[in-house]
């Protein structure tokens, strides 16, 4: 399916961006955090949101803390705090037009920042295609269609010749689990990781899951599902993480039984290419995929 046609259903299908709360739509020029003349005033409170925004040309007046890298054109900029609890003293300060988060996160931060008075913006980052239309949208709103249509004839072009790369192979079933310090989840089609192993070509052995990114399942029901290759990710400290998976692996008896196991189908996720919010780490993302999935 060509890219329109992706980004057409999911625009039917899908309010991508939330307004709340009406501001001030013509700040003071003087303002010394003010953006370019006639550019909107606007704060991404997470790392993979201000990546969209330098590559659409966008100004900002502020930028989440984050031990990631930013652009450098937004390193200077104020800081507003962690993206899942930013500082909304800090944000009202700013004088925003618009506050631009992931819709992961909608559900916590919209009431936040309509009772802080600001208007907001949530970018589906769910999936590679949720990130694309998304930023087709904010082309059109923030007049930066030329640079959103080059994105997107980018990743079409891309998925083009990865497509032709997988054709003829047998899809593998997989299991991906989601590491957190201390335990693990299982992630399906509907969180970023499973976007990534359904684009590569996987037939995840949970499905989309309901429309839930994640879910708790217990290692009896895993085996039944009898994946074929089980692929480990982190969430939060992944050092700790990968330990914890291996310690879980070794002494856990029920691994053993894991045809994936026995067959050695088991691969941990690099952590800078597997996050939880789609950017434009999925290319080298899926090509990481590809031998995991397929062999060398």
């Amino acid at each position: 399916m060509k890219l329109k046609k992706i980004l057409s259903a999911l625009l039917c299908g899908v309010m991508l961006f939330s307004l709340s709360a009406c501001v001030n739509q013509h700040p003071d020029q003087n303002d010394t955090d003010a953006a370019s003349d006639g550019e909107p005033r606007l704060i991404a409170t997470s790392p993979a949101v201000a990546q969209i925004c330098n590559r659409l040309n966008l100004e900002l007046v502020g930028v989440c803390d984050t031990s990631s890298t930013l652009p450098e054109r937004y390193e200077s900029l104020t800081k507003v705090g962690m993206p899942m609890n930013p500082d909304l003293e800090i944000i009202k300060s700013l004088n925003p037009d618009y506050v631009l988060s992931p819709a992961t996160l909608q559900n916590d931060l919209q009431p936040k920042y309509a009772g802080a008075g600001v208007a907001s913006l949530f970018l589906n980052l769910k999936s590679v295609e949720g990130m694309y239309a998304s930023i087709e949208q904010l082309g059109e709103k923030f007049g930066r269609q030329s640079e959103a249509a080059q994105m997107l004839r980018e990743f079409d072009t891309f998925m083009e010749s990865y497509k032709n790369a997988g054709a003829g192979k047998e899809n593998p079933k997989v299991l991906v689990l989601m590491g957190l310090p201390g335990s693990y989840i299982v992630a399906t089609e509907s969180s970023y990781v499973g976007n990534l192993v359904k684009l590569a070509g996987g037939v995840n052995v949970y499905g989309d899951g309901d429309g839930e990114e994640f879910l708790n399942a217990n290692t009896e029901d895993m085996q039944q599902k009898d994946p074929d290759i089980i692929l480990r990710a982190a969430h939060a400290l992944p050092d700790d993480v990968k330990a914890m998976f291996a310690k879980e692996f070794a002494e856990n008896d029920i691994w053993k039984h894991f045809r994936a196991v026995q067959n050695g189908k088991v691969y941990d996720l690099d952590p800078t290419l597997f996050n939880m919010s789609a950017n434009f780490s999925y290319a080298d993302a899926l090509e990481s995929l590809q031998p995991m999935l397929y062999g060398d």
